[in-house]
């Protein structure tokens, strides 16, 4: 089964780190990442550009209204997303666990991805 671990934290407190704390949280998960990669686990990592780069799209009148930012009522925003091959919930939660012990602060949601469409087959 795959699962999205959904990375929340605050973007004005991560990125206020300096280029040395970025660096050592990032080879902190560099560890995390190669054990899942070399047991065939990993899929897709994407660390997301600030909220600030964000276009939303408002669906709730006719026309869709199409706003620069975000629009979340929260304290922590989306910063990124692994999706990973895990048994179960519980074999995902350990993962996030190990990525939580290399990232302080901030929250991990774990979700079981559904393929609406998997991708096109290479020839």
């Amino acid at each position: 089964m795959l699962y999205a671990i959904l990375c929340y934290h605050d973007e004005d407190f991560v990125g206020s780190w300096s280029r040395e704390e970025d660096a050592a949280v990032m080879q902190k998960l560099a560890v995390v990442h190669g054990k899942l990669s070399e047991a065939g686990r990993l899929g897709p990592v994407a660390r997301l550009l600030p909220t600030t780069a964000a276009t939303t799209l408002r669906k709730d009148s006719e026309p869709a209204v199409v706003i620069d930012g975000p629009f979340a009522e929260t304290k922590e925003q989306l910063l990124g997303f692994y999706v990973v091959d895990c048994a179960d919930l519980d074999a995902a939660l350990d993962v996030a666990r190990d990525l939580a012990k290399a990232n302080p602060g901030g929250a991990y949601e774990i979700r079981p991805i559904g393929l609406f469409m998997p991708g096109t087959a290479q020839p």
